[in-house]
């Protein structure tokens, strides 16, 4: 059987982590080592591996986390200050949680990339 992600640990109650947003898709959690005074991460309940795993019928599931995205950023009141929405796809992306998961990143001025 291949082995756990983190995300599933987490939610499945193996492992502890605060869920900060769920519905039956989806949930959110705060990054453990974040680059900024909000990092959320927003991840689907179903492991997918890498985006290049995504196929069209997950267009619906994309979509819905960027919007969760958005409802959070606002949540958090850097909607209109700004924030970043970021995938990190495979190694030289520095991916190293192989179950895709969105990175909602602000609170404070982000560096230019």
């Amino acid at each position: 059987m291949e082995q756990k992600s983190v995300f599933e640990l987490i939610l499945s109650g193996e492992l502890d982590s605060e869920i900060i947003y769920e519905d039956d898709e989806i949930f959110a959690i705060n990054d453990i080592n974040p680059v900024a005074k909000v990092h959320i991460l927003i991840i689907p309940k179903r492991k997918i591996e890498t985006i290049n795993d995504t196929s069209l019928e997950d267009q619906n599931l994309l979509g819905k986390m960027i919007l969760v995205a958005k409802d959070l950023a606002k949540k958090h009141n850097i909607n209109q200050s700004g924030y970043r929405l970021l995938f990190n796809t495979n190694s030289d992306a520095m991916q190293t949680v192989f179950h895709i998961h969105l990175h909602l990143i602000g609170g404070e001025k982000l560096k230019n990339i």
